[in-house]
């Protein structure tokens, strides 16, 4: 089967002189000493859920204005900074005009501006891959001897995934073409809550096409369900996906300990109750279904995806989806010297239980999701900026590699010189990636 490596080069816009992009915004805003995103919202668009349209009219200004700055982190603002509320009537095409007559490149601002990528264009949702993690109780639950190691993948096979009715806590304001809501399932018998996205036309008769979405990294005491990730997850609502983004055990109101996604297979488990309880879901297809994850959420997508054979298609974004050999030999984010004591990480607790992979490679194969690329369910996307200083680009050149070797299906898009989020090129990674679940699952 055909396996294409392709790489996107910069992209960037001649500037524009200030006075010529005025027109391009209804309403301008100062930040000021304590002002959120959600609170401008509200006191211009009348909901805290409308942040993301000034996100995007932001950074679409942001583009031939510099006197506007582009928000990367939608939780980070700094007074000072200018906000354009709304794109004036026209605002697109005034934006692809100036480029054009600067001798800039129009497709890139058209690209940035694209409607069914509007809110997208927020960045940065990640706080780091957690490469150093720490683990209270090693492995989650007991080791039994005899039978599978609970990080292994022969374990997570023989577990059963039932999965609950999915019972809506929340209405939150909609999107563009689709409504939100706080839902939450049952995974081991405990209360998982997600953030899910329905589109509102009509329903296909088998029901929407469904993208779990599984998120990176951020500390769970600071995790938010209705705020991290929403600028992702609308380019595929707005595609006509019902999306479905499990904030994992313990992670916001979600029952449970938020243990090591490296050391348990809960936040995998989690996922794989998640893809159950959406498939039971009346308005979602159950036989439409793909995963898309980012970074911490990419080691889970590629497990679960050599777990359940019936998901449809996988889109992986900077993901940690190398062996556990190769997670021990090139990945460390930050210095030893400053590696809390208190507790063994899970590179620790393995080793000295498990020996090092040279010593005992059949063990590290048995938990290693590499070693089964060949049960792959689907085919799989492979996004990553070659200047990530969170996870190795390395990882996803190996997993690629390694699929590649089995004759699977797989594509790798790299972005040189972009960082963990992809954020230089997020309006064309998402467009790829909605393109792909297109191709693949829809």
């Amino acid at each position: 089967m055909a396996l294409v490596v392709l790489g996107v080069g910069a992209l960037g816009l001649w500037p524009v002189q200030p006075a010529q992009a005025q027109s391009i915004c209804t309403t301008e805003v100062v930040v000021v000493q304590g002002d959120t995103l959600s609170g401008i919202a509200t006191g211009q668009l009348g909901s805290p859920g409308a942040y993301p349209a000034i996100v995007n009219a932001t950074n679409a200004a942001a583009a031939v204005d510099g006197r506007f700055t582009a928000i990367q982190d939608p939780d980070t603002i700094t007074p000072g900074w200018r906000l354009c509320v709304a794109l004036a009537a026209g605002g697109v095409e005034k934006i692809e005009e100036l480029a054009d007559t600067e001798g800039g490149s129009a497709p890139v601002a058209a690209q940035a501006v694209t409607p069914a990528l509007t809110a997208p264009l927020a960045s940065a949702p990640d706080a780091g891959s957690d490469a150093d993690e720490e683990d209270e109780l090693p492995f989650g639950r007991p080791v039994v001897e005899g039978e599978p190691h609970p990080l292994s993948i022969d374990f997570l096979r023989a577990q059963d995934y039932p999965g609950s009715e999915i019972q809506i806590k929340q209405t939150l304001a909609p999107g563009a073409n689709y409504s939100r809501y706080i839902v939450s399932y049952l995974s081991e018998g405990l209360e998982i809550d997600a953030y899910m996205t329905v589109p509102t036309g009509e329903r296909p008769a088998t029901g929407w096409p469904v993208v779990i979405f599984n998120h990176g990294y951020i500390p769970p005491e600071v995790y938010r369900s209705a705020e991290r990730y929403i600028a992702y997850t609308d380019a595929f609502a707005r595609a006509g996906y019902l999306v479905f983004r499990p904030d994992y055990r313990g992670h916001g109101l979600s029952q449970g300990e938020a243990g090591g996604a490296y050391s348990r297979p809960d936040y995998t488990i989690d996922v794989l109750n998640a893809v159950a309880s959406v498939r039971g879901y009346a308005a979602a297809d159950a036989d439409r279904i793909g995963l898309w994850g980012h970074s911490m959420g990419g080691y889970i997508t590629l497990r679960a995806m050599v777990v359940d054979p019936d998901i449809k298609a996988g889109v992986i974004w900077a993901g940690v989806v190398a062996s556990y050999p190769d997670l021990l030999e090139n990945w460390r984010r930050r210095p030893p010297s400053i590696v809390p004591t208190r507790r063994s990480s899970w590179r620790t607790t393995l080793t000295e239980e498990y020996g090092a992979p040279a010593d005992n490679p059949e063990f590290w194969a048995s938990i290693s999701a590499n070693s089964y690329v060949a049960d792959l369910s689907g085919p799989v996307e492979i996004h990553h900026g070659t200047a990530d200083d969170s996870v190795p680009f390395l990882f996803s050149q190996l997993l690629f590699d390694e699929i590649d070797a089995v004759d699977g299906v797989a594509q790798l898009y790299t972005y040189p010189g972009d960082d963990h989020n992809i954020a230089a090129n997020l309006g064309t990674a998402l467009q790829r990636s909605v393109n792909f679940f297109d191709l693949h699952v829809k």
